[in-house]
């Protein structure tokens, strides 16, 4: 009966947020949302995950007519379209892309003409508070949500999110989505699908979506030089997952810093440069203090039943990053 309270009450509130839309600028706001379809080669290291075609959302975010979206949608990627309200494809071109948020920008071959969306603040964004999210589909792929929680997220790629949005009920074709709150500003990138435990309500299935704060800092470099050129994270290579407090190796990238210095699967890390390890995020955040990319990373880790001591030279993830060539595109 709880949840079924929430929920109706979700509706009840954004269901006047949507009316307002209506009233106003609805369809404006709407069509900056756009589809993403991208195929990828079979022997790039995503394929095996998320397959050789993709396809989720991205919105317009300036008059250039950029294109906001996510990077496993569109880093590597061999061919990008983009498809408007005409539902005519536009061929695209990846122009940057960011590992520590996970946003890419995207700059289609020929103007399509879309109004871009106005970006809001994330940060003015409460539990509690009413939201649309928004497919490329305009009011048939709409739905109204409503924020749950707001906490750092960690996931087992080496990524961590200090603030992402959870949102309620769940959004079916979140890859890209946006998360637009009650002004019709855009406050946030669809990025996963996952349960969160809610006082009294148990685990209900949400979305994670990256706030838009996050993008404003990072914006120039990603136009102008393809990444950030503030944090210049060390990448180990590894997947990895907490239990009860304890973070274990599930998979190591073939070629990697980690495979290279001999950590594998089932690895259970002890301490980062003598400091104990609690939980996943403190994992990253102690790699991450040890300096920048390339520095030599000092793990100590318990192999079955021997504790060894293992040191591994990291590198820079966008060494790996290949973006296609944007003399075609005005920047």
């Amino acid at each position: 009966m709880k949840r079924i309270w929430m929920m109706t009450t979700v509706m009840l509130i954004v269901g006047m947020v949507c009316n307002a839309y209506a009233a106003s600028a609805e369809e404006e706001i709407l069509s900056a949302v756009v589809r993403i379809r991208s195929v990828f080669p079979a022997h790039v290291s995503s394929a095996d995950t998320y397959g050789t075609k993709r396809a989720g959302n991205g919105v317009v975010i300036d008059a250039e007519g950029t294109i906001l979206t996510l990077a496993f949608l569109t880093r590597d990627a061999e061919t990008i379209e983009v498809i408007g309200p005409d539902n005519e494809p536009v061929a695209a071109t990846l122009i940057g892309y960011d590992y520590n948020t996970g946003f890419s920008l995207l700059r289609t071959k020929k103007p399509m003409g879309i109004t871009p969306i106005k970006l809001g603040q994330s940060s003015a964004l409460a539990v509690g508070d009413p939201t649309i999210v928004a497919g490329a589909d305009g009011v048939k792929e709409l739905q109204i949500a409503q924020v749950v929680s707001r906490k750092e997220f960690a996931g087992s790629w080496e990524y961590l999110l200090e603030d992402a949005i959870f949102t309620a009920p769940a959004f079916a074709d979140f890859s890209g989505a946006s998360l637009i709150n009650s002004k019709g500003q855009l406050v946030g990138i669809g990025y996963l699908f996952t349960p969160v435990s809610l006082r009294d309500y148990g685990l209900v299935p949400c979305n994670m979506f990256i706030p838009i704060d996050a993008l404003n800092p990072i914006l120039a470099d990603l136009k102008t030089a393809g990444r950030s050129l503030n944090l210049k994270r060390p990448w180990m290579g590894i997947n990895a997952e907490e239990a009860h407090g304890r973070v274990f190796i599930t998979r190591v990238t073939a070629g990697g810093p980690a495979e290279k210095a001999g950590l594998k699967a089932e690895d259970l890390i002890i301490s980062v440069d003598g400091k104990e390890v609690h939980g996943l995020a403190d994992f990253y955040r102690k790699i991450w203090s040890v300096g920048d990319a390339g520095v030599l990373l000092p793990l100590t880790v318990l192999k079955g039943d021997k504790i060894r001591d293992i040191k591994i030279l990291s590198a820079d993830r966008y060494k790996e990053l290949r973006v296609k060539s944007r003399e075609d595109i005005k920047l």
